[in-house]
């Protein structure tokens, strides 16, 4: 199953609480907590909620539904983004955030590259045409 990104920093964020609190980080270094702040990690959880929820059946969904549904979370991560000045996701976290997106379609019945390949994208640009972060 896809690990949803918001759990990978959650734990990153718990990871880093325990150097904090063993003295085996030095509190200047550790940057998680502000990096990803519980409302955005929510925000981002409401988004990929969504996500899932519009999923149930995408293996039988044509291709304008499967991007219809690709848009919608697109643009909800887009909202999440905006909220926190442009600066909620960063490079590991866009990559994070797309590969948790294709791997979910795929879980769910969808073949992601065939989609790409029928609409002239590459493998890992089925997020661009709405991505803004």
């Amino acid at each position: 199953m896809a690990e949803r990104p918001t759990t990978v920093w959650r734990q990153g964020i718990a990871e880093e609480a325990d150097e904090l609190a063993a003295g085996t980080l030095d509190p200047e270094c550790g940057c998680m907590a502000e990096l990803f702040p519980e409302h955005l990690l929510t925000a981002t959880d409401a988004a990929l909620d969504a996500f899932e929820r519009d999923l149930v059946g995408a293996g039988q969904m044509d291709d304008v539904r499967v991007l219809g549904v690709v848009e919608r979370v697109v643009l909800a991560l887009n909202a999440v983004d905006e909220a926190h000045k442009g600066q909620a996701f960063e490079t590991d976290e866009r990559e994070l955030l797309c590969d948790y997106i294709d791997e979910s379609l795929t879980e769910h019945g969808f073949d992601v590259i065939a989609l790409t390949s029928r609409h002239g994208l590459g493998k890992y640009q089925i997020t661009n045409k709405w991505r803004k972060w």
